[in-house]
């Protein structure tokens, strides 16, 4: 499977214009090392949006859902380093959600995805999952263009902590699902048909969002 581990944190933000390029350097050369060097944590991912907003996304592959509530973490988030402090007020529109691995089918990482968030009915959700598990994913790792795809639910609260206090309220999500390729096109292609609006709110979805992204930057954890 392409996604390491059985559970993944989602997070998708904006940042102030002005405060980009230290961002991602922040980003690269602190945040992301010492995400990495928490137990559990095994990937992770920024994604830049190439179709849609919001312009970032970034994803941490773990090895179980109790990662993203250790103590660990927990201790790392409410201590934030002071470059991490003076960050987190240019973030803007954080979604953040802790997340089972439904599903996964491909093993392929390429530089192009397709993130489709979307709240799932509310009487019977059973079979939407069903059609994604069953028919619309298990093909596209086959396609052209394509490598792997992925169906995320959220499945554990993120805690309120000190970093999440500095930028203000974070919203979540329900479920996603993820799609990779090497072809961006390859991957629009895909928001247009299998995982077009049109088809999950035909099967009752809700609050339904697709943005196409390129691949940034990947670091993975050196055990």
């Amino acid at each position: 499977m392409a996604l390491m581990g059985t559970a993944a944190a989602i997070l998708t933000f904006d940042v102030a214009a002005d405060a980009i390029d230290e961002h991602d350097h922040w980003h690269t050369h602190e945040h992301l090392p010492e995400r990495l060097a928490i137990p559990g944590f095994l990937r992770g991912t920024r994604w830049v949006a190439v179709e849609g907003n919001p312009r970032y996304f970034v994803l941490y592959e773990v090895e179980a859902l109790a990662t993203l509530t250790s103590a660990a973490y927990l201790a790392r988030l409410d201590r934030p380093t002071p470059w991490t402090t003076k960050m987190m007020p240019h973030y803007r529109g954080m979604t953040r959600a802790f997340c089972a691995v439904t599903a996964s089918f491909g093993a392929g990482i390429g530089h192009a995805a397709a993130l489709i968030r979307f709240k799932p009915p509310k009487e019977n959700a059973r079979p939407l999952r069903e059609s994604l598990i069953g028919t619309v994913l298990p093909p596209v790792p086959a396609r052209r263009g394509l490598g792997s795809a992925h169906l995320l639910e959220a499945a554990a609260t993120p805690p309120s902590t000190n970093e999440q206090r500095i930028r203000g309220v974070d919203a979540t999500l329900d479920c996603a699902v993820l799609a990779i390729g090497y072809s961006a096109a390859h991957v629009s292609d895909l928001i247009r048909n299998e995982l077009s609006e049109e088809r999950f709110r035909q099967q009752g979805a809700d609050e339904y969002a697709a943005v196409v992204y390129r691949l940034d930057y990947s670091l993975t954890h050196r055990g």
